[in-house]
């Protein structure tokens, strides 16, 4: 499997992040094996808490997140997905699939994390962390849910997704930061939307970005809609705490939380919550209120 390499001077300017980025190797599926790189903060030897991103951001995404967190004692682990910063890129659409994603996410998981964690997730930080939930239930202390869903086709996408999808596809140029901008209801900086773009010098880095939009099932005979319908059978028997912090201004996934504390029944019992202002990416517009909202949930559910 051919792969790009962003430099690493594309993210030099970037002075909002000062994690060093950590690598693991992981199988390529084919024969050899790529880098995906990783962001650690706090204490190891403290409760891990997961942070997973999703399309098209990085763990930069987290960046007002993670030093509460970590100030608080846990240890708190932020991956950039593969074809996303820092982590190898292919250079093939086809090389990117919803499969692919979960093997490698799920050898990163198994080389990096020790113990019991808690997810949180986003985006398509769901559509991979919830599958890695119902595949190993028991490496979860508890979970809590963003803007994000578990799709299986059998309903027909939202016009707001479908929207997005063709325009994923249709336009020249990708615009990484604009995607960022669209979905968030505050006002980002220049220096916040060059830190989106870094990751990608030119079109070629782009192409899990374009991909992902297309490998979300959306139809019954999807390639992984029968594996999103095994894994919510899954999570259906996940009474391990479970929260939900959708945001208040994402059509895009407005409606999944609701889904999540019908069928899950881990999040009984759980106190959840609607972000106020808060776009599809939540974590730009209030990432200190989701962490003050995590460590809550974290020590009224007694998971660290």
């Amino acid at each position: 499997m051919q792969v790009l390499k962003t430099p690493e001077s594309a993210f030099s300017s970037i002075t909002e992040f000062p994690y060093k980025p950590r690598y693991v190797n992981v199988t390529d599926t084919v024969s050899g094996e790529i880098a995906m790189a990783y962001y650690q903060c706090g204490p190891e030897d403290g409760h891990t808490i997961l942070l997973l991103h999703g399309e098209p951001s990085w763990g930069y995404l987290y960046r007002t997140m993670i030093p509460i967190l970590a100030d608080a004692g846990f240890n708190v682990l932020a991956p950039d997905l593969i074809g996303f910063g820092r982590s190898d890129k292919p250079t093939r659409r086809e090389d990117y699939t919803y499969a692919r994603h979960l093997i490698w996410l799920k050898d990163w998981f198994n080389q990096t994390v020790e113990g019991k964690v808690t997810l949180f997730c986003q985006d398509w930080g769901g559509l991979l962390g919830l599958r890695l939930v119902a595949d190993m239930p028991d490496r979860f202390a508890g979970v809590m849910a963003s803007n994000t869903f578990l799709p299986t086709g059998e309903h027909k996408p939202s016009e707001a997704f479908l929207n997005w999808r063709r325009f994923s596809q249709d336009v020249p140029v990708f615009p990484v930061s604009g995607v960022i901008k669209g979905g968030t209801v505050s006002t980002l900086s220049q220096e916040t939307l060059d830190a989106y773009d870094a990751p990608f010098p030119s079109e070629e880095y782009k192409e899990g970005a374009r991909q992902f939009p297309l490998l979300v099932p959306a139809t019954p005979d999807d390639p992984q809609t029968q594996a999103n319908r095994d894994a919510w059978e899954r999570l259906k028997q996940f009474n391990t705490p479970f929260m939900t912090a959708f945001s208040d201004s994402d059509p895009v996934t407005a409606g999944g939380d609701k889904l999540m504390r019908s069928l899950i029944p881990g999040c009984r019992g759980v106190q959840h919550t609607t972000v106020v202002k808060g776009g599809h990416f939540v974590q730009e517009d209030k990432g200190p209120e989701l962490a003050d909202l995590l460590i809550t949930f974290i020590n009224a559910t007694g998971q660290a």
